[in-house]
């Protein structure tokens, strides 16, 4: 399994959004959507504030597959369902951390129980 290079996860983590893309089943990319990304140690995460109807969120669970575009980094990735309470909970943490100057009202989404639902894991392929 690959990994993200130090220089990602810092590129990528600190950058304020990402633009996300699920392959098709036919393997072509769907169109870019802009998006919140946060850290989490070595890893980077994505969620949809919309919950698992969101268009996107749904073409990334077609084919678990995409490319991600933030910080100046472009990279094919696979998505992966993030269920563990405590990641979750740090990842609430991170969302609020970074994006606090953005106000509540776009936040609190962010760490809803929907959006917890809809937590996907961003692992580079190789």
């Amino acid at each position: 399994m690959a990994a993200w290079t130090n220089d990602e996860l810092d590129r990528i983590g600190s950058a304020d959004e990402l633009r996300i893309a699920g392959l098709r089943p036919d393997g072509t990319l769907r169109d870019p959507v802009t998006i919140w990304v946060v850290r989490d140690g070595d890893d980077l995460y994505v969620r949809s504030f919309k919950g698992r109807t969101s268009g996107w969120f749904r073409g990334a669970q077609a084919r678990h597959e995409g490319r991600v575009d933030a910080g100046g980094v472009t990279k094919d990735v696979d998505f992966a369902d993030e269920g563990d309470a405590s990641v979750n909970e740090r990842l609430d943490a991170a969302y609020r951390t970074k994006y606090q100057r953005f106000g509540p009202q776009y936040v609190d989404p962010m760490v809803a129980p929907a959006a917890r639902e809809a937590t996907l894991r961003l692992t580079p392929r190789s």
